[in-house]
């Protein structure tokens, strides 16, 4: 057995984890970090990280409950994506308002020969904290579970967010377009978890 936990576990923290489908890689989401790490198998023990970078479009300045969530690879094993998720609060005159962040899917490219993952795209998931999605069997379509509803400041005011599932269309260069968004009425709920099985889809 081995046990990854490199500066002894510090500034590493784990969420969820993705294989390759053809290599011996494996991809993680550091969810404190909002990093994606990359770890290499080759000779039947792990190697790594290789290589690590962030998911965020601008690290710069993150916000509050700012984290990376679930991470998949693409069936071709050419991308890898991960969520950004964020549902920091403040008080705007006795109501609870989103407090920025973001909330998208980041698009990595994987090097064929490295695999080390580069960035290309982060997507606005057009919803607040996307917990999880997942990937059709083709590779052709991504929906995002936009897990509660918000409240959000706008120019009038305040404006609720719907929690929903967000579509997109994944282009053969692995980049995302979003195509439409449902609304889910969660309530007090939550929509925690989503799956897609497989089947004939037009996109």
């Amino acid at each position: 057995m081995q046990e990854i936990a490199p500066n002894g576990g510090y500034g590493f923290g784990p969420r969820h984890i993705a294989f390759h489908p053809s290599r011996p890689w494996f991809y993680l989401s550091l969810e404190r970090q909002n990093e994606i790490a990359f770890f290499d198998m080759t000779h039947g023990v792990v190697d790594g990280p290789k290589f690590r970078c962030t998911t965020l479009a601008s690290s710069a300045e993150v916000k509050r409950r700012q984290l990376a969530g679930a991470i998949h690879v693409h069936p071709e094993g050419r991308f890898v994506y991960v969520a950004n998720r964020a549902d920091g609060k403040f008080d705007m005159n006795g109501t609870e308002v989103f407090d920025g962040g973001e909330n998208s899917i980041a698009v990595f490219e994987i090097d064929p020969r490295s695999g080390e993952p580069t960035r290309v795209q982060t997507e606005d998931t057009r919803g607040m904290y996307p917990r999880t999605f997942h990937i059709d069997p083709s590779g052709r379509l991504m929906v995002v579970g936009n897990m509660s509803a918000y409240n959000e400041r706008d120019r009038d005011g305040v404006r609720v967010v719907p929690a929903g599932l967000s579509v997109f269309r994944i282009a053969p260069d692995g980049r995302l377009t979003f195509t439409n968004k449902y609304e889910v009425d969660v309530g007090c709920n939550l929509l925690f978890w989503i799956g897609m099985v497989g089947g004939r889809i037009s996109v």
